[in-house]
């Protein structure tokens, strides 16, 4: 079976099993954290449709995504977990779902759902299969130790790099995913792979990005893209965003923010931040 090995072990997070449970652990621990790690549940209920879940270094923003995590435990265990990451590199097509093997963490490895993969080409006008764009792309990575700390290799992904970012791209695949977890029946949880406001004094940051989430909350999706345009919001990963959206929206959910924070929380830096939000959207 094809293997996606990682490309940001040892960098982004750490490459040795022992070291990378421990700053997953620390990141759960932490005061921005949710405060102790997740506890599996035995829970039949699955309110959760996705969550908006940062990608930076661990040291950084770790602490927020263990946010996503924690609550996403509390829900009963999805099948599968469709992970919108955003195209950092240009490389591949506009949106290019992984089509089958396993991606390796660390930890262990994960395997890819090629019946949702299958299924969401199958019913977009914008999605292709394409190993490419994820070639050397973090923004999915990043996420993949967490949910190998959490459900162990016991649920599946559907990787899907996003390079085109506006509301008609993301109503196409929000669609396609619906679509696709009808068809197939199984447990789908949406994460949407996105940081915030870049690179901007703390306040500025803050300021933008409570802009920007306003929207989220609302379900927006219009609003979001135009709010991002008209104030310069260097949010990185608003296609995967909006597509969540527009998938709660098919299924009347809501949203709601667990946590927001910047580097500069866990730097203590606040010239120049990144911010980062954890986000749940819910039934």
């Amino acid at each position: 079976m094809k293997k996606r090995n990682p490309i940001v072990a040892g960098y982004f997070y750490p490459d040795k099993p022992e070291e990378l449970r421990s700053v997953i652990e620390w990141s759960f621990k932490h005061r921005i954290g949710p405060g102790k790690p997740p506890s599996p549940s035995d829970t039949s209920a699955m309110n959760s449709i996705g969550y908006v879940a940062p990608h930076a270094g661990y040291i950084y923003s770790g602490p927020v995504a263990a946010h996503v995590y924690f609550d996403m435990a509390l829900n009963k265990k999805p099948d599968t977990i469709v992970i919108l990451g955003t195209n950092h590199t240009g490389l591949g097509r506009p949106v290019s779902v992984y089509p089958e093997g396993v991606w390796g963490t660390p930890l262990g490895d994960l395997v890819v759902d090629d019946e949702v993969g299958r299924l969401i080409v199958e019913n977009s006008e914008i999605a292709e299969f394409d190993e490419y764009a994820h070639l050397e792309e973090h923004s999915i990575e990043v996420q993949l130790p967490f949910i190998v700390y959490t459900y162990g290799g016991d649920v599946k992904i559907t990787p899907i790099v996003i390079g085109i970012h506006t509301p008609d791209i993301a109503r196409d695949l929000a669609k396609s995913i619906h679509k696709a977890s009808m068809a197939t029946g199984k447990r789908i949880i949406v994460i949407a792979s996105s940081d915030f406001n870049h690179y901007e004094p703390h306040e500025e940051t803050s300021r933008k990005d409570s802009m920007a989430i306003d929207r989220i909350l609302k379900l927006d999706t219009d609003g979001l893209y135009n709010v991002i345009l008209r104030n310069d919001i260097s949010i990185c990963g608003p296609g995967g965003i909006m597509t969540l959206m527009e998938y709660t929206k098919i299924l009347g959910g809501k949203a709601q923010l667990l946590k927001y924070a910047t580097s500069g929380d866990t730097s203590g830096d606040y010239s120049h931040v990144v911010g980062y939000a954890a986000l749940k959207f819910y039934i």
